[in-house]
């Protein structure tokens, strides 16, 4: 199963993802705030969504906003490789 184990801000609504196999990938955020929802708001603030961690392996803010480990890995590592 892979998991998390570091992220990092690096503005504009990016964060370099580094998971358990040793891959690294960007997760762009703008992609996931064209999207609705009631989690979603305080995100399309950066100072909110710079907020991001770790908890458990996944990808996390603190209104409870939880993003999979896999699919991150599917859409991060294939944006790096392509």
């Amino acid at each position: 199963m892979i998991k998390l184990i570091n992220a990092h801000y690096l503005g504009d609504f990016r964060v370099a993802l580094t998971f358990s196999d040793g891959r690294e990938g960007v997760f762009h955020g703008h992609d996931l705030l064209q999207r609705t929802g009631p989690l979603l708001v305080p995100l399309r603030e950066e100072s909110y969504f710079k907020r991001v961690f770790i908890d458990a392996g996944a990808l996390c803010w603190p209104n409870g906003l939880e993003l999979s480990p896999q699919r991150l890995y599917e859409t991060c590592i294939s944006l790096v490789a392509g």
